[in-house]
């Protein structure tokens, strides 16, 4: 029997991640995501708590290269001392210099990985995501056009890839799993793409967009 369902395309995807995306902005308060702590422990931070977390703000690339889309991710350089290893977007803290989420974010990019701040059309921001390393991170979303030009920095980054974003947006590419810290059995989202383990603060930014994008 011939199916009925209707073919999602890249175009579709792309739609609904700029319409998800169209009414958010840096306007202060920003939306806080949502954690899902146990015990609602996340209605627990209090606006005193966030002010005293240092800003910090991530690229989120999507790449659309001969009308596929695709996210890129780094892997941490394994001689960090902080999340080596793990998969990130490229980001970091906010220097003085930044005159906001957007120039932290494509600064980082540039010195991580080498993306040209002018070939990204920025199309809007995920909620702020504060980690337990005491940073509130701002997710920039932005659109590169075609084949990035990349320069890894190997004392940041060790590798770099991509998964394709109707993966990241199926809700079904999601997983729970818990993390036990200081006697709390925390939860956390964690996808698998060939052979890479997303988790932590990137899984939970990646839920917020795969949420956004499910309510259009």
């Amino acid at each position: 029997m011939t199916s009925t369902l209707p073919v999602i395309t890249s175009t579709d995807i792309e739609r609904r991640l700029r319409g998800a995306l169209a009414g958010t902005g840096l306007e202060a308060p920003r939306p806080l995501s949502g954690l899902e702590l146990p015990f609602k422990l996340d209605r627990l931070l209090a606006p005193a708590v966030l002010g005293s977390l240092r800003p910090a703000a991530v690229l989120a690339p999507v790449i659309r290269r001969r009308g596929e889309l695709s996210m890129l991710f780094t892997v941490r350089a394994r001689h960090l001392r902080a999340h080596s290893g793990q998969i990130s977007f490229p980001g970091g803290g906010r220097d003085d210099a930044d005159r906001d989420a957007v120039d932290n974010a494509l600064r980082e990019a540039r010195e991580e990985v080498g993306i040209d701040p002018a070939r990204v059309e920025v199309i809007g921001y995920l909620d702020d995501y504060p980690t337990l390393t005491r940073y509130v991170v701002t997710p920039v979303v932005g659109l590169i056009e075609g084949e990035p030009e990349l320069h890894i920095d190997a004392n940041e980054v060790a590798e770099v890839f991509e998964a394709p974003l109707s993966f990241l947006l199926d809700p079904a590419s999601y997983e729970r799993r818990l993390l036990s810290r200081d006697g709390l059995n925390v939860p956390f989202f964690e996808l698998n793409w060939q052979g890479h383990r997303i988790w932590g603060a990137t899984a939970g930014m990646l839920w917020n967009l795969a949420q956004k994008v499910a309510r259009r």
